[in-house]
């Protein structure tokens, strides 16, 4: 007998949720990237410094993410997800009425603790609401709540902050995750917590290849953010009005579905082949911008290159790091999570300073190279990266679903 190849409804509208908290999720954390040229004038601080808010949010979820999932690891999952929805409306309430760039970055921290918590509790949920066969898939599913955030959220937001000020956008925000609050604990089943031991399955981690992802995860992070946080400078660069920012990074978000759809189709039938090619596209996208420079169209189509490839990304290294086997499937997402927030945090860290050095036109070069390394280190972890994936690794736990009648 063949295995099911669809989801059930009750999973189905359990994945929608999570979907969209994950779009409130990335946008929340993205959001001042559009904004930083408004936000920087309004608080009298260089661009540069104003990136910190993004680092500081980077730098919580980078400490927090595994001690947090750990300690939190037999609380009830959906309760615990709702949580991290109220802290991402508080974080963006605070940075709405922010009266100082201080309290801004308060504001940002709080975020911070919420993502700690919220993509490890995310990924391990997908994994329980679909057999086994099917984690990829359902993982890639969730994570197109990434591409929602570039495709809608943070270009709506950055349109909104150009016309009416990046405080309303903020406010917008907190309004979303409070609706969306209502509408997960209508939506999204419940699921157990875990109940083995975290420490004995996380001594094996770095003979699984686990290791490996974490560092392809946080090199891949940090060479995207060293540039796409100053993505507003690139594109004034090229000769795009800063009213125009958030038409274009819509354009840019819709390049990343089509990487999500990619990553989709591959996850769970060439993984190995998927990642290489995804983060060699980054790569190569990113080489191309400085030689375009002078060209609107050129260098369009190579942040377009750049970001639909990235689309695709974290579902092939959330996928990878479950499927090591090393660790429970939360731990596994608080391992991605924290690893891809040290990079984003480093991104914005070095990138600030290549910015007041160099100046825009340097960023895209060091995370050109950054990705390459990425690429040499997938291509010399076999374990790690198989060219078909272990399904026996592939937990998936037990769902429980309401009583109707």
């Amino acid at each position: 007998m063949s295995a099911p190849t669809t989801i059930r409804l009750s999973s189905a509208l359990g994945l929608a949720a999570l979907t969209l908290s994950t779009f409130v999720a990335i946008t929340t954390e993205l959001l001042p990237v559009g904004l930083l040229p408004q936000m920087s004038r309004e608080f009298n601080v260089p661009e540069s410094t104003m990136g910190l808010v993004v680092t500081v949010y980077a730098l919580a979820v980078t400490i927090l993410s595994l001690l947090l999932t750990t300690f939190t690891a037999r609380l009830p999952r959906k309760r615990l997800l709702l949580l991290t929805l109220v802290g991402y409306a508080v974080s963006n309430l605070l940075v709405a009425l922010a009266p100082t760039f201080v309290v801004v970055c308060i504001g940002r921290g709080i975020g911070g603790v919420a993502h700690a918590l919220f993509f490890s509790v995310v990924s391990a949920y997908a994994t329980k609401l679909v057999p086994k066969h099917l984690v990829g898939r359902a993982i890639a599913i969730v994570y197109s709540g990434t591409s929602l955030g570039f495709v809608l959220g943070v270009p709506l937001a950055t349109s909104v902050g150009s016309a009416v000020g990046w405080r309303v956008a903020f406010g917008a925000l907190v309004g979303i995750a409070a609706l969306l609050v209502v509408a997960t604990s209508v939506m999204l089943p419940s699921v157990s917590g875990e109940t083995d031991s975290h420490s004995a399955r996380f001594r094996a981690w770095r003979r699984s290849g686990l290791l490996a992802v974490a560092v392809v995860n946080v090199v891949l992070f940090f060479g995207h953010y060293v540039a796409y946080t100053y993505i507003a400078s690139l594109l004034a660069l090229a000769g795009v009005e800063e009213q125009a920012v958030g038409s274009v990074l819509l354009l840019l978000g819709g390049a990343g579905i089509f990487g999500l759809v990619g990553a989709g189709l591959l996850v769970d039938r060439r993984p190995r082949l998927g990642l290489l090619v995804t983060v060699a596209v980054m790569a190569l996208g990113l080489a191309a911008i400085p030689l375009t420079s002078g060209s609107l169209v050129g260098t369009l189509i190579a942040i377009g290159a750049w970001c639909l490839a990235f689309g695709a990304a974290p579902s092939f290294l959330v996928t990878a790091a479950i499927r090591t086997g090393a660790v429970s499937p939360d731990i596994a997402g608080a391992v991605t999570n924290a690893t891809s927030n040290l990079g984003i945090a480093a991104g914005a860290v070095v990138g600030a300073q290549i910015f007041a050095g160099a100046g825009v036109v340097g960023l895209p070069w060091v995370g050109a190279a950054l990705l390459a390394v990425s690429v040499l280190v997938v291509v010399v972890s076999g374990q790690a990266f198989t060219s078909k994936p272990h399904r026996e690794n592939l937990g998936t736990g037990v769902i429980t679903l309401p009583q109707v009648g």
